[in-house]
């Protein structure tokens, strides 16, 4: 099988990079390989009642046609200040036009008018001037919400539309290598052995195709860069607790520097009225967050992650983000839950503490536990400290009945050297969106697509 441009992956980075081709009027010949499933066939058995985690092979949550942010609330962050690192490549200026390029296509195919953070600014500049007198450094930032349900409208849209154009789709294979044939990429091989060539090759396997990369990237000579690995837990509130934030901001944006040992702290992925979900990431069970377009749950959730750099001799920031987070497999089968009273007081939650908690979990296959046995001493001490001062901006916060999911960790750690149009060392080989370390959300993920793809088409002529 031979094509002009093969992509692997089908999220942001790839379906964008795939519709920049089918609209550059080239003529293409272009296939996306996805492990996953189709968008329309991305069914968690515990979406059906199945009591606990099936550990599919390909997690339905986190792969298949639209990645990861298909179920993963669906937040357009539309600003260059957060979310990845792609300015560095591509400068500020062009990429204030990217998002609004990538905003532009999200509206076209079905995105709500309603953006988040642009009015009040004396409310949005009080919340600023509060959070700093708490030691918290609030980021405004305008959010346009998709919401799960309408973010699977949203990218079964674009999958009709890339068909039409005569895009190949090809969910449920998984791709075991890459080709390169005198320096040049020249197409991968399935790891059902099966070889498909193309000209160029994007690669973008999202987070949770992060450790692929890495070890093709040993494999291939490409140096790689650490990012720092985020590690923490999901919080749970009720959602009036966070009304005086959500209502202006949506998702509020909140770093901290822990007095103990000053590691960065932060807030991420807010979800009003949302629920706490698990997530199988390649047999690793671990913890996020969404809210649903059309139904609302009666609790808010975030993510608080505590960002660690690795230096000399550790240099596989991915494994230990897996070792942390298979702790909590081993003590709780999967997500262990614990009440910040019961973590503050050094016992567990038990199924009867868990009884008399004032919050509801929306998460009902967790475990209860005691996550001081999963996480390093540092990192809960920083965690805590966020919570404590988020208290005296969203008093409620540092409840005892308020909820800890863990573990959340966020595999974007493997970053390759990178050039122009986002390529590799190796000729005509691109890495673009979360997985290849660029990028920290929706719109960098899907504007890298667009980088890569008007390179290749620059290069066609």
């Amino acid at each position: 099988m031979t094509y002009d441009v093969v992509i692997v992956g089908a999220g942001p980075a790839g379906i964008f990079a795939a519709m920049e081709l089918a609209g550059a009027g080239k003529g293409f010949k272009t296939v996306i390989l996805e492990k996953g499933n189709s968008i329309a066939h991305r069914h968690c058995p515990l979406q059906k009642g199945r009591s606990s985690c099936a550990r599919c092979p390909s997690c339905s949550v986190i792969s298949g046609w639209g990645g990861a942010g298909a179920f993963s609330d669906g937040k357009l962050t539309l600003t260059g200040e957060v979310g990845g690192s792609l300015g560095q490549y591509v400068g500020d200026e062009n990429l204030k036009a990217l998002i609004a390029a990538v905003d532009d296509t999200y509206c076209r195919y079905g995105a709500p008018e309603k953006v988040y953070g642009v009015d009040n600014a004396e409310e949005v500049q009080d919340m600023v001037e509060r959070a700093e007198k708490n030691q918290l450094k609030l980021i405004p930032v305008p959010i346009r919400h998709l919401g799960t349900g309408r973010s699977g409208e949203i990218l079964g849209r674009m999958y009709e539309f890339l068909t039409a154009k005569g895009i190949e789709v090809r969910t449920g294979c998984q791709v075991g290598s890459i080709l390169v044939e005198d320096g040049r990429a020249a197409g991968v091989v399935t790891a059902g052995g099966e070889e498909i060539r193309g000209r160029y090759v994007i690669i973008a396997p999202g987070r949770e195709g992060s450790e692929w990369l890495r070890r093709e990237a040993g494999r291939l000579d490409l140096p790689l860069k650490s990012n720092p690995v985020d590690i923490g837990v999901r919080v749970e509130v009720p959602g009036s607790i966070l009304e005086n934030l959500t209502r202006i901001f949506y998702e509020s944006k909140l770093i901290y520097y822990s007095k103990a040992f000053d590691d960065k702290v932060r807030t991420f992925c807010m979800n009003p009225y949302g629920q706490v979900v698990m997530e199988n990431n390649d047999g690793l069970i671990t913890v996020n967050g969404h809210t649903h377009a059309y139904h609302k749950t009666k609790n808010t959730n975030f993510a608080v992650l505590v960002s660690k750099n690795f230096t000399e001799p550790f240099d596989n920031p991915i494994a230990y983000g897996r070792h942390i987070a298979s702790l909590a497999n081993l003590l709780g089968g999967g997500v262990i839950i614990q009440r910040l009273g019961d973590l503050l007081a050094g016992q567990r939650s038990t199924v009867d503490r868990m009884r008399k908690c004032l919050t509801t979990p929306t998460l009902k296959e967790a475990t209860p536990g005691d996550l001081s046995l999963v996480f390093p001493y540092r990192h809960l001490v920083s965690i805590v400290e966020i919570l404590k001062a988020l208290d005296g901006l969203a008093p409620g916060v540092f409840s005892r009945y308020t909820l800890l999911y863990g573990v959340e960790v966020k595999f974007y750690s493997s970053r390759m050297e990178l050039g122009a149009g986002l390529e590799t060392h190796i000729e005509n080989l691109f890495a673009a969106g979360d997985g290849a370390g660029v990028t920290r959300g929706l719109v960098q993920a899907s504007a890298s697509g667009l980088v890569v793809a008007r390179e290749i088409v620059r290069r066609a002529g």
